[in-house]
């Protein structure tokens, strides 16, 4: 029998999907579930583009995007030689739809046209823009990084509070670091860690078990290649069950206009409901404790938990109380060590979760990205509860805010990335070669 990561034996995505079919599937531990596949769409396979499928559906997205071009730039959608679904844990979760592409070389064919790597300038430079004009607060993926991101402009305050004063005393004011520092401690740790930890076990116990493409498939006609049939693959919302398209309620049904095919049935997945507070022990011991996502997001709460209790004891009147020496070390530097090494191992899973091997980094991925800069922020945190417990070295008071300081910083650029994945449901990712075609495998 295969190792587990190799196959799907729970909850297998598109399983009632004729049109995907399973080609690859692997993750990075053997004892624990996939985290990514590799689909092949019945249209989008080599060949497709033939007239055997000259007289397409048209439904929902597809018939009003015939009658009605989608208004983009003319160099939005570009010609491409090959086509590919991937499916990944994270982005499943995030409510994400990853398209592989490979662009044609000069004189090549192409037989699909699809919108343009999501890496592109101006693809940038649009989601960057709904990061400040965009507030889908039904989503529950874009609350997780709404709040993680003002938590850690909270924890950035809150280190300028702890730490100035070290280093240019005469910045100094009266209850500078006392009141500003440990105010902004409490609520950065209620707000940041535990609120948006618990929002993190929510979004993974309700991921989309079913499998959701997310993408219309369209026939089209290139006139300027001797009416040789295309196929354009484009985003679209009718395709998509995941829970972020019901603007209604935040509970995770289907939004009503979400096309009857890409529906699951009855808005249940194998006769549960879509949306659950907590997982049954029957599902946390055949699914979730195999899941990355839901380990790491333990990891996240327990670590938020801890963390909270130093955020108490930040409060004025509690932490300028606790004497002598070891009862500040044991309310206050010590939950922050451990809750910090909490976050580590949360950080580190999220980061394995993107990767193909446990010990190959993944730095072309969004997540891998977000995931390392929440690991620095971690560790500037856990180091700083460390230094702090030698109270009577002022070095070590130096380098205790310091590393709140770069800490706290490292975790607002993670939580942004987030923010940034969030509002990005559709990414195109582009590779130049057949080769490195054929290597990707989800």
């Amino acid at each position: 029998m295969p190792p587990r990561n190799r196959r799907f034996f729970t909850r297998e995505p598109f399983r009632h999907d004729d049109r995907l079919t399973l080609q690859h599937a692997e993750g990075p531990c053997g004892f624990l579930n996939p985290t990514r596949a590799h689909f092949d769409h019945s249209k989008l396979c080599a060949g497709s583009a033939s007239n055997e499928i000259a007289t397409p559906q048209e439904s929902g997205d597809d018939a009003e995007a015939r009658r009605k071009p989608p208004k983009q730039d003319v160099d939005s959608n570009v010609p491409a030689r090959n086509v590919r679904f991937l499916w990944r844990s994270r982005d499943n979760r995030k409510g994400r739809h990853p398209l592989l592409v490979q662009p044609p070389l000069a004189g090549e064919e192409a037989p699909f046209v699809t919108p343009r790597r999501t890496s592109h300038p101006k693809e940038i430079l649009k989601t960057v823009i709904k990061t400040f004009t965009h507030y889908p607060i039904w989503d529950i993926s874009w609350l997780v990084a709404f709040i993680f991101t003002w938590g850690s402009v909270v924890w950035v305050i809150n280190a300028f509070f702890v730490w100035l004063p070290v280093v240019a005393p005469s910045t100094e004011f009266d209850g500078e670091i006392t009141d500003g520092g440990g105010i902004t401690a409490f609520i950065g740790a209620i707000i940041f860690f535990e609120f948006g930890s618990i929002l993190l076990i929510f979004e993974a116990i309700n991921a989309n078990n079913s499998g959701c493409f997310g993408w219309a498939v369209e026939q089209l006609v290139d006139s300027e290649s001797n009416g040789s049939p295309k196929l354009r693959v484009v985003a679209a919302r009718r395709h998509c069950h995941h829970h972020h398209q019901n603007r209604r309620n935040f509970v995770g049904k289907a939004s009503s206009a979400t096309l009857a095919e890409a529906r699951p049935d009855s808005d249940s997945v194998d006769g549960k409901r879509q949306w659950q507070w907590f997982p049954s022990w029957h599902d946390l011991r055949t699914h979730y404790l195999h899941e990355l996502g839901f380990l790491a997001g333990c990891a996240q709460l327990f670590g938020a938990t801890v963390f909270g209790v130093s955020g108490f004891t930040a409060l004025p009147g509690i932490n300028n109380h606790l004497t002598p020496q070891w009862r500040l070390n044991a309310a206050y530097w010590i939950p922050q060590v451990v809750g910090g090494s909490g976050f580590i191992v949360s950080s580190s899973l999220y980061m394995l979760e993107t990767q193909q091997k446990w010990w190959r980094p993944a730095p072309h991925l969004l997540g891998w990205h977000i995931a390392f800069w929440n690991l620095v922020g971690a560790f500037g945190f856990t180091l700083s509860g460390a230094l702090g417990m030698a109270y009577n070295n002022s070095g070590a008071q130096f380098e205790a805010g310091l590393a709140t300081f770069w800490g706290s910083w490292a975790f607002l650029i993670g939580s942004y990335l987030q923010l940034y994945e969030s509002l990005n449901k559709h990414p195109v990712e582009e590779v130049s070669s057949m080769e490195d075609f054929a290597a990707v495998k989800g």
